[in-house]
């Protein structure tokens, strides 16, 4: 965390009312013992603020009068633990919710990675209205929320194409999956079931209606576009740049797909945070970043999701480590086998579209 200047002036000067206090009752103390006018006029010149009393002379003995003198210290005393303790409540302030000071919002976009050369929505739906009461799931479902994502077409122009195409009305073209053959009959059945559907709606390019976010891993990635069940049998798009992309993943908002065949439909928001990103850096391509709607992605950030599923059991099994895109065992499995992070609530992207 960065502290502002002025925050650390106002620690520094927190801490010398601090140190002003010890000293104070020590001397107070002492003073207390054996009291001079040597000793009051010392602690007059250390404290200027201090209230100066003359302490009134005995009739025997050449002993001073405390009374007067205790009665104004101890006033000071209070005062100043007073504005110590508002004070201190300042500073939690200030450590607390470090945006307050800085006077910035996390609804603001930092700047720009790259130039944007075109401009894409998405409208979320699932996440509860803050103003609405409780978390029902009536009142998450039927609130929508809106970002834009400003694309780098100069750096990444293949992946910007595709996603162009991913939230238009007529899709990514993709090819249906080949029939895949089962030892029982059960199984073969619901397989060509599947493929044949697929062959029915194949002229249909494959876009972002009705997909959901699958994935929320707090501060490293949001994972966007688990397409629809229709989608499911068609081939994945292959992430591929032949133009050098030396972007990397410094700054919260920004927009990447995985290199390969293996990562689906889908892309990769990087919310920010303490995060690992070297696995973004080394495999993703960053596409793009969100210009609008940052609170948005850091509501989706703070998401709850799965997390019964301590072991990875995949990997125990011979499995991969980890997943690069959404499957079948994920959506209709256990946690047992899924251990995606995912969402426990249902984030669906409601609309898409370009941004004229």
């Amino acid at each position: 965390m960065t502290f502002p200047y002025s925050m650390m002036v106002i620690v520094a000067f927190g801490s010398s009312i601090v140190f002003h206090q010890a000293t104070t009752a020590v001397a107070f103390s002492i003073h207390s013992n054996s009291v001079s006018r040597s000793c009051s006029s010392s602690m007059g010149r250390a404290f200027p603020s201090f209230p100066q009393r003359q302490p009134q002379l005995a009739t025997t003995n050449d002993d001073f009068s405390l009374e007067s003198l205790s009665t104004s210290r101890r006033q000071w005393l209070q005062n100043s633990m007073i504005s110590l303790s508002t004070m201190a409540g300042f500073l939690d302030t200030l450590v607390l919710f470090p945006n307050v000071a800085r006077g910035d919002s996390s609804s603001e976009p930092p700047p720009l990675a790259s130039q944007v050369t075109d401009k894409i929505f998405l409208e979320i739906k699932g996440l509860p209205s803050s103003s609405s009461e409780g978390n029902s799931a009536s009142s998450a479902s039927a609130t929508t929320k809106r970002i834009v994502i400003g694309l780098f077409g100069k750096d990444a122009p293949q992946s910007v194409e595709k996603l162009k195409k991913l939230v238009s009305d007529e899709g990514l073209p993709a090819p249906c999956k080949p029939r895949e053959e089962r030892a029982f009959q059960r199984e073969q059945l619901e397989a060509n079931k599947v493929y044949n559907s697929c062959i029915e709606g194949q002229d249909k390019g494959v876009n972002y209606d009705y997909a959901q976010i699958w994935r929320v891993i707090q501060g490293e990635r949001i994972d966007f576009g688990s397409v629809a069940g229709r989608f499911v049998a068609r081939e994945y798009p292959s992430w591929v740049e032949t133009t050098p992309n030396t972007l990397k993943h410094d700054r919260p908002g920004l927009v990447s797909v995985r290199r390969g065949s293996d990562s689906g439909f889908g892309f990769t928001v990087y919310p920010g945070g303490n995060g690992d990103v070297d696995d973004l850096n080394e495999n993703h391509i960053i596409v793009g970043q969100v210009i609008e709607g940052m609170d948005v992605i850091q509501t989706l950030n703070n998401v709850p999701v799965v997390t019964s599923a301590k072991v990875n059991y995949m990997a125990l099994t011979g499995g991969p480590n980890n997943k690069s895109a959404p499957s079948r065992a994920c959506r209709y499995g256990g946690a047992m086998y899924c251990n995606e992070n995912k969402p426990l609530i249902k984030l669906t992207i409601y609309k898409t579209g370009l941004v004229a």
